[in-house]
């Protein structure tokens, strides 16, 4: 691994476990597909859901305006590990809090910029902080304690290797 190219970040680890074992990849996108699936049972397909008018505002567009920044999972499932990538671009390394608790991953992390500019008369001065919290519940039973995570060019990377007992094995047929 080129150490110039790559950041690592530390991943903690706790021994709570989390109580409603529910998966939170997009949450957003999961508050959508409920809302279209209550209106559809309540009006019938015959009915047009709301929330596909196109002068209706989706969820996303609402977080986007109110500046809350959800990061794009991915979670790939390989043999031997679990391989968990964010897109987090602005954020860095110091600014990312890493736990694993049992199956449960929480990836934090915050940004702050200022921006001052006096020409004359004229004087301006922006600052704008945002944070997220993503959690995602792992396919699989991982060791904490080998668990790694780089940042390269705005890009989260998380290798988790699974315990033995989590590893996909193969079942022939007789």
């Amino acid at each position: 691994m080129d150490t110039q190219t790559k950041e690592n970040i530390p991943v903690t680890t706790g021994k709570e476990s989390h109580a409603s074992g529910l998966s939170t990849l997009h949450p957003v996108a999961d508050m959508e597909r409920v809302f279209d699936r209550v209106l559809d049972r309540f009006f019938g397909q015959r009915w047009p859901s709301l929330a596909r008018w196109s002068n209706f505002p989706r969820v996303n567009d609402l977080f986007e305006e109110m500046e809350i920044r959800l990061p794009s999972l991915d979670v790939v499932d390989r043999d031997n590990e679990i391989l968990v990538r964010a897109e987090i671009p602005g954020i860095d390394k110091k600014d990312i809090d890493i736990s694993l608790t049992d199956n449960l991953l929480t990836i934090k992390g915050q940004s702050s910029s200022e921006k001052k500019e006096e020409k004359g008369n004229y004087h301006r001065q922006e600052i704008s902080r945002s944070s997220f919290a993503r959690s995602v519940t792992l396919p699989g039973a991982v060791d904490s304690s080998k668990a790694s995570a780089t940042l390269k060019d705005g890009v989260l990377e998380i290798t988790l290797p699974k315990l033995e007992s989590s590893k996909r094995r193969s079942i022939n047929v007789s």
